[in-house]
């Protein structure tokens, strides 16, 4: 199959660091475009990147991010805690792979960074308590205490970086 293939420092599209869609015009507003790019994004060793079949050629277009490529855009709360990317996939929670840099909340899940939008922020926040310095989750009960990571100026280049809690 033919190949056309769009360099991220070429594509006229970004994800900003809320997990929306951007293009010199702004932000993108239609609701379809945005889901289809969302459930699109892929990556291999060049980046990230949404393709599409059309007419018999793979079109693949690589993005540059302002933070990551995955966020999680909603939480439901029962006995298992179960996130909602951006993609559509769901995952339920592993409160040891949490931690905060910058003010932010992320979990690292198979070597990717995701981010907690505004909205799974309001929704967890339920079960999150400040203890002293240091925020904890309480999940069946347990509390699991939420590393503070190294603020992302200090830090390598967050497109990058990949976090490891301890």
């Amino acid at each position: 199959m033919k190949e056309i293939v769009i360099k991220k420092e070429d594509a006229v599209f970004w994800m900003d660091q809320s997990g929306c869609w951007r293009n010199s015009s702004g932000k993108f507003r239609k609701k379809k475009v945005i889901d289809l790019f969302h459930q699109s994004i892929a990556k291999d060793d060049d980046g990230y990147f949404i393709a599409q079949v059309r007419d018999g050629i793979l079109e693949k277009v690589y993005f540059r991010v302002e933070d990551t490529a995955f966020f999680v855009f909603e939480v439901l709360i029962n006995d298992d805690i179960i996130l909602t990317l951006n993609t559509g996939k769901l995952l339920a929670l592993d409160p040891g792979n949490l931690y905060v840099r910058d003010d932010h909340l992320y979990l690292d899940h198979e070597n990717e960074r995701i981010k907690f939008s505004e909205r799974a922020m309001m929704q967890i926040s339920s079960i999150i308590e400040e203890e002293g310095d240091h925020l904890v989750i309480y999940v069946r009960g347990n509390a699991f205490p939420i590393p503070e990571a190294p603020s992302s100026a200090t830090a390598q280049e967050t497109t990058d970086h990949f976090y490891q809690p301890s």
